[in-house]
């Protein structure tokens, strides 16, 4: 019989501590100031907003971009880690899951945040045209979510019954929680094996899944046929760039709830250092799709195109272009390439740039190709051809990021971060192979 005690106390969900507290109540109070502020848009109309004809998508865009594009996440860490035998990734799996789940749900909300009238959210189904990349969202969203909720349950069934026992005589109201969600798992050879293969489809099925979400959404802006959007590469690029915001949340979410849950045994120097390289690689295919966007089209485009880049590059929004590129991009690169660069801490630093930068990246992406429409409005007000968020934008917006931070505390309190019976399983194989070899 396999001793689960070490692994059970280290790793069962633990109860907030007063920070945990703290920090609880601050993502409750922007949610609730995000409420008051979506509440107050509904009552007076987006006239609260700075939205207009020109930028008629704004930042609640810009964050839809985001969530959908950190919910990436779950594609590749999660499906490409679970499909190959690395031990190592065991610890970082179930984060990477949380996070594509959270991140997954909010893109739902926020695009119906967007809608100036919600309560027509019903039409998006009932009046759907199929040559509409809108309709393709609608559909591949909820079917994004759904998967990414079942990856995330199905590896969960064997500690939900372990958890189901451990807390049957100190918290039974708990533990009878945890046995109906584990599926009366008995951890028996043909539950072992429905369980494994089901993984294995769903690992499998994310894949395609979270490469069409990406797409669709870059789809969205690319058959708009507008100055900035319309490229044939805007796919690849929208899919190299989801790659770096979803590894880089992934490493600051990793870091924290190692110092939080003191998982220094679990989640080591060893997962920072992979997780680095992971970042590198996919930050330089990212640099490469954004000189393929931005230097080919300077020199071979016409004058629509190269007014866009130039507002990039030496206008307007050159130093947050500038920061978002060499902040969100170079330095991480430079930095990571040195080993003590992938240690924890500095890993960290630069997971909270790149995710800033990712965020920033997205508002760029969205808002300046709206101020150069292809057909531009006549006699329009010198303020529609600038656009920065309102208060009511701002207060939402950081509403729903924390509204996504609360969805991963929730999760984080009563799941499992590390894999209880999957860590018991490698330890007791690594405890054999010692054996046999000595």
């Amino acid at each position: 019989m396999k001793n689960y005690e070490k692994l059970l106390s280290d790793l069962a969900p633990q109860k907030f501590g007063k920070k945990g507290v703290i920090w609880t109540i601050s993502l409750v109070v922007l949610i609730v100031l995000g409420i008051i502020a979506y509440i107050d848009q509904i009552i007076r109309g987006q006239m609260v907003t700075n939205m207009n004809d020109y930028a008629l998508w704004g930042v609640y865009i810009s964050n839809f971009v985001f969530f959908v594009a950190t919910s990436f996440v779950g594609t590749v860490a999660v499906a490409v880690l679970r499909l190959t035998n690395n031990n190592w990734r065991t610890p970082i799996v179930r984060i990477a899951e949380i996070i594509a789940v959270a991140a997954i749900i909010m893109a739902g909300i926020t695009i119906t945040i967007d809608m100036g009238r919600p309560d027509r959210l019903l039409n998006l189904f009932i009046h759907a045209r199929m040559q509409s990349p809108i309709t393709w969202d609608v559909i591949i969203i909820p079917t994004s979510m759904m998967v990414c909720l079942l990856l995330l349950y199905f590896p969960l069934l064997p500690d939900f019954g372990l958890l189901g026992k451990y807390y049957q005589d100190t918290k039974p109201t708990l533990s009878k929680w945890y046995k109906r969600l584990s599926l009366n798992w008995t951890g028996s050879d043909a539950q072992k094996a429905i369980q494994t293969k089901s993984i294995h489809i769903i690992a499998i099925l994310i894949i395609p899944v979270g490469f069409m979400l990406q797409t669709i959404d870059a789809w969205l802006f690319s058959t708009l046929y507008r100055v900035g959007w319309d490229s044939t590469n805007l796919g690849a690029y929208f899919i190299s760039g989801a790659s770096v915001a979803g590894i880089g949340a992934l490493v600051c979410v990793v870091y924290v709830l190692q110092k939080a849950y003191k998982l220094e045994d679990y989640i080591t120097d060893l997962h920072f250092d992979k997780l680095g390289k992971f970042l590198v690689l996919v930050c330089l295919i990212y640099l490469y799709f954004n000189l393929n966007e931005y230097l080919i089209p300077q020199l071979t485009s016409k004058k629509g195109a190269t007014t866009h880049i130039n507002v990039l590059l030496i206008g307007d929004y050159a130093p947050l272009f500038w920061f978002v590129t060499i902040g969100g991009l170079v330095i991480p690169v430079i930095v990571l390439l040195f080993k003590q660069g992938r240690k924890p801490l500095p890993m960290f630093l630069i997971g909270l740039l790149v995710v800033a930068g990712s965020w920033w990246k997205r508002y760029l992406i969205v808002t300046p190709t709206l101020l150069h429409p292809f057909l531009p409005i006549q006699g329009v007000p010198e303020e529609w051809r600038h656009y920065f968020p309102s208060l009511h934008e701002w207060a939402i917006t950081i509403g729903t990021l924390a509204m996504a931070l609360l969805i991963i505390t929730i999760l984080v309190r009563y799941v499992p971060i590390v894999p209880i019976q999957k860590t018991a399983d490698e330890q007791e194989a690594l405890e054999l192979n010692k054996t046999t070899k000595s």
